[in-house]
């Protein structure tokens, strides 16, 4: 099992890099004056897929590369976190997502700069944290529920897929993933989530990655960076949480 500093510190760069490539793909593809505006959703998809791949690979070793809250409390319900360790795991996965947020912002300063110029500025929230494109409570929290099953659960069963030399059973000493080519596997289930699922919420499916980013947003000097739409922030909370719970209780059903 990981040691409580080697969790923290794991945790905090790991959650970092993924938000840093995150943010930054984002960034990228909505600022003005950047060299990839415009250029789609697909590469938000991709952007997203390869941080969570280079963030848990660099953190697996020192503390099985969650970067998730949901994947803590899922692995935590299944039996292979121990849930003592479930509050460090989620204070170190924030600390970290607020750090990549302020790196995101710091590589993209001329470009926020240059958004508040006459005629060219627009709201920047959504870089940092998501927003539904129809604002309906109900069907937003059932949309992230669902995603985060999506991917809580295939991380969970990855581990007993031994049968085609996947790894181990969840949290055990690989860590969630079971062994190192299943953070390959996560990172495109993240890629296949943006492009299938990802469209009525953007897809938070982790507390972390939306919440501390919209609090960095709220706290980081944008210019005419307009709201934080703190009315929404509870629902890629508490969606995730509730999907982790649901696919951990499926596991634990089926084993």
């Amino acid at each position: 099992m990981y040691a409580n500093g080697d969790i923290f510190v794991g945790e905090v760069i790991g959650t970092a890099i993924l938000i840093l490539f995150g943010a930054g793909v984002c960034a990228a593809v909505t600022l003005h004056h950047s060299k990839a505006r415009g250029a789609g959703w697909l590469v938000i998809a991709f952007g997203w897929g390869l941080g969570v791949l280079a963030g848990a690979y660099t953190a697996a070793p020192l503390s099985g590369g969650h970067l998730n809250p949901a994947v803590t409390v899922g692995s935590a319900v299944a039996g292979g976190t121990e849930w003592s360790k479930v509050p460090l795991y989620v204070a170190a996965q924030l600390t970290g997502a607020l750090i990549g947020a302020a790196a995101a912002w710091a590589l993209y300063y001329a470009q926020f700069a240059a958004n508040s110029e006459q005629g060219k500025a627009q709201p920047t929230v959504g870089i940092f944290a998501t927003g539904p494109e129809i604002r309906n409570p109900a069907a937003n929290l059932v949309t992230e529920i669902i995603a985060t099953v999506g991917l809580v659960l295939p991380i969970l069963f990855f581990g007993e897929n031994k049968g085609i030399g996947i790894g181990q059973v969840p949290g055990a000493g690989a860590g969630v993933y079971g062994s190192g080519i299943n953070v390959l596997l996560v990172a495109l289930l993240v890629v296949g989530i943006g492009l299938s699922l990802g469209g009525p919420t953007g897809y938070a499916i982790n507390p972390a990655r939306d919440l501390g980013p919209r609090i960095a947003h709220a706290l980081l000097p944008i210019p005419n960076k307009g709201s934080s739409d703190w009315g929404y922030a509870w629902i890629p909370v508490a969606g995730p949480l509730i999907g982790a719970v649901l696919s951990g209780l499926v596991y634990q059903a089926a084993f």
